[in-house]
């Protein structure tokens, strides 16, 4: 395991390297307005782990694709990250005021500020995709509808729509996880099927498998957060402790118990991994990335 923490360790600090480099470019030549322009840069490069970015790269890595191949898609979905992190924020939805151990953006400028810098990076997204002269047009169109699908009302919104939907409501397991493959998880398969769509012959198999794990690990991704909700340090996790409970949402140890949230999350991580099992040491970030999401500590 300790192995295993380092590899996840070292992959995501060359990832976030590469990613905010990258990130850093784009953002300076994309607002006309220098208050926006600000306000998108607090957002996007105030911190992060970068682990849908390290998923996609490594996804990337999993499928044969060594070079800069992935590098666009990977920044792509933490832009739509990182938009959707200051419309939660924001007093209509989550109403946070810390965010990374920082003020939200809402706060650090003011609330149309943020909604302005939100859709700026939504729409930067999607123009870095279809701009990367990596890839065929075709290959360009199928990740820019794969990122569509997943950050839109059939996925992340959709998931949001139904958390707000759900406050103060107890629901079943089945209905938990449903809101959370929207919410959390689309965006993580996303950020795995993005990396291996960079393969100009990847396989229906491998793409198939590498969904597998991504849909078990976006589930997992949830359940070690609702666990750090309860159990976390606010200095460490970077927001207020107890916020999810709070707020009367539903979330995983509330609805399993404690103990139940983490049986649950062991067998969503060997679901993850026993997907990868057609894999070679290719795939060995994406295993290592996997074992790091249920270990975090923030």
């Amino acid at each position: 395991m300790a192995d295993q923490n380092k590899l996840a360790l070292d992959f995501l600090e060359t990832c976030r390297v590469r990613v905010d480099a990258e990130l850093d470019r784009c953002i300076e030549r994309s607002a006309a307005s220098e208050r926006l322009q600000e306000a998108m840069r607090y957002s996007v490069l105030g911190g992060g782990k970068r682990i849908r970015p390290a998923l996609c790269l490594a996804a990337a890595k999993a499928v044969g694709q060594a070079g800069d191949q992935g590098l666009a898609p990977a920044c792509s979905v933490e832009l739509i990250h990182a938009y959707s992190l200051i419309h939660d924020d924001l007093p209509a939805m989550d109403d946070d005021e810390l965010r990374r151990g920082r003020p939200t953006t809402h706060i650090a400028f003011d609330e149309a500020t943020a909604i302005l810098a939100g859709d700026a990076l939504q729409t930067l997204a999607f123009g870095l995709l279809a701009n990367n002269s990596e890839g065929s047009a075709e290959a360009r169109l199928a990740m820019i509808q794969e990122l569509a699908r997943a950050s839109g009302s059939q996925g992340m919104v959709g998931g949001q729509a139904i958390d707000l939907e759900s406050v103060g409501k107890t629901l079943s397991l089945s209905q938990l996880e449903t809101m959370h493959r929207h919410k959390t998880g689309a965006l993580i398969e996303a950020s795995v099927r993005l990396g291996a769509l960079t393969a100009p012959s990847v396989s229906e198999a491998a793409l198939t498998d590498l969904t597998a794990y991504a849909r078990a690990l976006g589930l997992a991704f949830q359940v070690q957060d609702d666990l750090l909700d309860i159990e976390g340090d606010t200095e460490v996790i970077g927001k207020p402790q107890g916020s999810d409970a709070a707020r009367a949402k539903p979330t995983y140890p509330a609805l399993l118990g404690v103990a139940g949230a983490r049986e649950h999350l062991a067998a969503l991580l060997s679901s993850a991994l026993e997907s990868l099992r057609a894999f070679g040491p290719e795939a060995d970030p994406l295993r290592a990335m996997a074992d790091y999401v249920v270990a975090r500590t923030h």
